[in-house]
């Protein structure tokens, strides 16, 4: 008999493989991440890129060694098109970003990386360090990492430690640290290498989802082609987000969004009234 998580969740079976949200969270909390092969149509890729495309052409590339020297960021994905709220509110990433963080979690960030040949490793890093809250700790965060091309071993498919979520370490060699962030700066080699990398290779149109505690990297790519995924990333609803979406969607914009995605960008209260304007719910502020 169906559960009523189960039941709650039944938009989404589809992607299960024939087994519980129960049980796939279950490997979420024991491995800190989750894949699934195939979930976005080759139509919606190919809306996707084209959304994208204005801003890729412009090949502006990464300020430092944490952004990437050979990689693409386009931020404030919200603001460029309506696919990319779609996106930030699928049913799937948004089932265990609910089930971690709460109904009420926000979108945190949401960009697109486009790694070119030649890009070296990232550092090391875990998404909700920001927060300065020493570990082991719960996660603070979900990150989706949805392949927009298909990631290989060596286009620079995502690396991650399965496990590492529940670590106690802040730092792991190969971390990132303050010079990685510095223009000019740039490391003379890999000091991240170690045995137990695990690489997200993903078909085109495949979901990893990670814990904001997971340590990860972007990986090298050693292949004759780029390779492109959208990050969109989710915190609980009390806390700040990375990317100020009040002001990278302005209101005008935001007027447009599906409702679940504008209040993933703020526009909802954490209870009891955390988020109001003026006094009031932020949707009627929208309206005003």
């Amino acid at each position: 008999m169906a559960t009523p998580d189960d039941m709650q969740h039944s938009d989404i079976s589809r992607w299960l493989d024939g087994r519980s949200f129960d049980d796939w969270r279950t490997q979420f909390d024991r491995d800190g991440y989750v894949q699934f092969d195939r979930v976005l149509s080759d139509e919606t890729l190919a809306d996707i890129r084209a959304g994208l495309a204005p801003y890729l052409d412009q090949d502006i590339h990464g300020r430092n060694e944490f952004e990437g020297r050979d990689t693409n960021r386009v931020y404030a994905l919200l603001a460029k098109g309506a696919v990319f709220a779609d996106l930030a509110a699928h049913p799937l990433a948004l089932a265990f970003a609910e089930a971690d963080l709460g109904a009420d979690c926000l979108l945190s960030a949401c960009l697109a990386i486009k790694i070119h040949p030649g890009e070296t490793p990232q550092p090391w890093h875990f998404d909700d360090s920001h927060y300065r809250w020493p570990r082991p700790r719960p996660s603070l965060g979900v990150s989706a990492f949805w392949a927009i091309d298909e990631t290989t071993e060596e286009n620079g498919a995502t690396e991650i430690l399965p496990g590492s979520h529940l670590w106690p370490d802040d730092v792991i060699d190969g971390a990132v640290g303050v010079d990685d962030f510095m223009r000019g700066k740039a490391r003379e080699a890999d000091i991240g290498v170690r045995p137990d990398i695990k690489k997200a290779v993903m078909p085109a149109g495949s979901l990893m989802l990670a814990k904001g505690t997971l340590w990860h990297r972007g990986g090298a790519n050693v292949s004759n082609a780029p390779r492109l995924i959208i990050t969109p990333q989710y915190c609980p609803g009390w806390t700040r987000q990375l990317e100020n979406m009040a002001i990278a969607t302005p209101p005008e914009i935001a007027k447009t969004l599906p409702k679940r995605a504008r209040e993933l960008i703020g526009y909802s209260i954490h209870p009891p009234f955390m988020g109001y304007v003026d006094g009031r719910h932020p949707e009627r502020a929208l309206e005003r």
